[in-house]
């Protein structure tokens, strides 16, 4: 009792290193925002909170700013550090993408032929990823659309992903001029196995939500589209079990054929969302009821195998991104930014290589020859 008075709960210490000036509702911005814990009979709980926070960049498929990167550091610093939030949620506005990955038309307009500029932006988008590995609550994904190239890869350093059926997953870097280095090439082996982590890594490919899911990349897969008030399961996407080639696969698209049916009856259902919060609310509830030290001791002992080969890889990745920005992103990320001029978003990778095979200096000259030309 003589020491009561040094222990006043009134006079908690605030642990939180950024004010509230990195957040905003006006796209392009990141949104934070707290919801009371949601219990078993869908009664909110006193004093218990999760943490929202929402990439706001839908016109651009949630691609990220550099000042949406300083806005993510600052909500997982502000989570991880306030007692009474029980786990973190990242998501984004809209019904299309969770993320795409950086603004490209950033990084082609002021990023491009500036190295040095390009390495002080991965050195916070590093600091974003450590972020969430580094958290000290639960983070869920909650993808309600694409979420590719950087996008995925923010999304893999989460700790577990609910997931629409409407998502696709992948990666974008050796077809538009970069590698996924910011954290896909450390992850994706954990997830998948080697050969699938080899083939998504540098096929370029997106593969539906139920083929992640199958493949163990994903925790759940739940259906958005309504028609009638009845759940409607992508349509897109083959959800049976089938013999192709002497493949068993599952989770592929269906045939140009039956594309044409299933577009038409997408045009006929609503984007509803419910089911999608359900099993997020429910794995909120289920960590409020762990202890909570216990709980993070668990989830940093398996964070720790993904933390191992990120922190190997990100520096050395962080530099030769930053010197990659004179030469095949230089040319990538323009050819992508100028899709709407020219018809295409990739250069001619063939007359590349012939210009490479014959030992040409990469100059003006030389990108002229591969990127597209404006369309008549």
């Amino acid at each position: 009792m003589a020491l009561e008075w040094l222990r006043r709960e009134n006079d908690l210490k605030d642990h939180q290193l950024f004010d509230q000036s990195h957040y905003g509702t006006e796209a392009p911005s990141v949104i934070y925002e707290e919801r009371p814990v949601i219990d078993d009979k869908g009664q909110p709980v006193d004093g218990l909170f999760s943490a929202w926070i929402w990439l706001n960049n839908p016109a651009q498929y949630n691609s990220y700013t550099t000042e949406m990167v300083k806005g993510i550091i600052a909500g997982f610093q502000k989570a991880s550090s306030d007692r009474k939030i029980v786990a973190v949620i990242f998501t984004a506005v809209g019904e299309k993408a969770f993320c795409t990955g950086g603004n490209t038309s950033e990084y082609s307009s002021y990023y491009s032929k500036r190295p040095n500029e390009y390495g002080e932006y991965m050195d916070l988008f590093n600091a974003m990823v450590d972020g969430i590995l580094n958290c000290k609550k639960p983070v869920i994904s909650r993808v309600n659309g694409i979420r590719v190239a950087g996008g995925q890869e923010i999304g893999m350093a989460t700790d577990l992903t609910v997931s629409s059926d409407l998502a696709i997953y992948g990666q974008a870097g050796p077809k538009h001029g970069s590698a996924p280095d910011g954290g896909s090439t450390d992850f994706l082996p954990w997830f998948l196995n080697m050969e699938d982590a080899m083939y998504n890594c540098v096929s370029c490919e997106t593969w539906s939500a139920y083929k992640m899911k199958a493949k163990n990349l994903l925790t759940k897969v739940v259906p958005v589209l309504k028609k009638d008030g009845k759940w409607v399961r992508n349509p897109m996407v083959r959800t049976d079990t089938y013999v192709d080639d002497g493949e068993i696969v599952y989770g592929e698209p269906v045939s140009k054929e039956e594309a044409v049916k299933a577009k038409a009856l997408m045009a006929e259902c609503s984007t509803d969302f419910e089911l999608l919060d359900k099993e997020v609310n429910a794995l909120i509830w289920k960590f409020s009821n762990l202890f909570p030290h216990c709980l993070m001791k668990s989830i940093d002992g398996i964070r720790a195998k993904k933390k191992f080969f990120w922190d190997q890889m990100k520096l050395p990745n962080r530099h030769w991104l930053a010197a990659n920005m004179n030469y095949e992103a230089y040319l990538g990320f323009n050819a992508f930014d100028a899709k709407k001029v020219t018809g295409k978003d990739v250069i001619d990778f063939i007359k590349f290589r012939q210009l490479v095979a014959e030992g040409h200096v990469f100059d003006d000259k030389f990108a002229e020859q591969v990127l597209a030309k404006p369309k008549a």
